[in-house]
C-alpha cells in the first residue's frame, strides 16, 4: 500500500465529519447515529441527502455549498477517496455535510425508517455484464433496500456516462411506475444554466474529456413498492 494512502487513512480517524463504523457493529444493526442524524449529528431537522457512492465527494460537498438548509452525507467504501471530501468539507466549515465509510449493501443499518430525504447516485459502476445486474445501484434489489429508509415521494437522482445502465434504469422506472421528472441523454445540451446539474466530479471531467455524453434522470419513488426489475 502506497505511503499516500497510509497517510490518508490515518487522517481520516482524526475527522469529525467521517464515520468508519465497524463491520460488526454495522452487521448488529448498532451503530449510534441511526436514526438520530438530525437531532444528534447536524443539530437540526433540515432534508437529509444522499450520495451514494461519493467517491471524492465532489456532489457532496458542492450541494452542501449550495444548499445550506439541507444536510449532506456521503457513502463509499473508498477511504483514500472519500478523505478529499471530507478534507474539503472541513477546510470550508461546511457543517451540513458527513461522510460514512461503508459498503452500500450495509445502508439500512446507517439510516433509520423515513430519514432521508433524497438520493443521489453519480457515475456509479455500471456492472455492465447481465449476471450483475442485480448489483446495479438502481437495481429493484437496492432500490427496495433504499426503501427501508426512504420518506414516502423521495427523489432520486442518477447521473452517468453509460448509456447502458440508463436505459436499464429508465426501463425499469417505466415498468415500477415511478414519476419521472427529468430524463435526457445529453444533460449538458439541453440544461446549460442549472447550477446543481453542472456540478462535475472527477471522473465526469474525464468522459467529457472523451467526448461522451452525460445522461441524467430524476425520478420519485412515488409508492412503497416493492420494486420490480424490467421486463425484457
Amino acid at each position: 500500500m502506497g505511503k499516500n494512502k497510509l497517510k490518508r487513512f490515518a487522517e481520516n480517524e482524526t475527522f469529525s465529519n467521517l464515520f468508519q463504523p465497524p463491520l460488526e457493529e454495522v452487521l448488529n444493526d448498532k451503530f449510534e447515529l441511526k436514526g438520530k442524524w438530525g437531532n444528534s449529528y447536524f443539530k437540526n431537522i433540515n432534508p437529509l441527502v444522499l450520495e451514494l457512492g461519493c467517491g471524492k465527494g465532489e456532489y457532496t460537498v458542492s450541494l452542501a455549498g449550495m444548499n445550506p438548509q439541507k444536510n449532506f452525507i456521503g457513502i463509499d467504501i473508498k477511504g483514500a477517496r472519500i478523505w478529499r471530501g471530507a478534507k474539503t468539507a472541513l477546510e470550508n466549515k461546511l457543517n451540513n455535510v458527513a461522510f460514512v465509510r461503508t459498503r452500500i449493501e450495509h445502508i439500512c443499518s446507517i439510516f433509520a425508517q423515513n430519514e432521508v430525504d433524497e438520493l443521489w447516485i453519480t457515475f456509479p459502476d455500471p456492472q455492465e455484464r447481465e449476471i450483475k445486474a442485480k448489483k446495479r445501484l438502481t437495481s429493484s434489489r437496492f432500490l427496495n433496500l433504499y426503501s427501508g429508509f426512504l420518506k414516502p415521494n423521495a427523489i432520486v437522482h442518477l447521473k452517468t456516462d453509460n448509456r447502458q445502465l440508463f436505459d436499464y434504469t429508465k426501463a425499469l422506472v417505466e415498468q415500477n411506475k415511478f414519476n419521472v421528472l427529468i430524463c435526457t441523454t445529453d444533460l449538458y445540451a439541453n440544461f446549460t444554466n442549472d447550477p446543481v446539474l453542472g456540478i462535475k466530479t472527477f471522473y465526469e471531467q474525464q468522459f467529457l474529456g472523451e467526448g461522451l455524453p452525460i445522461t441524467y434522470l430524476r425520478f420519485v419513488l412515488n409508492h412503497p413498492g416493492p420494486y420490480h426489475e424490467p421486463i425484457r
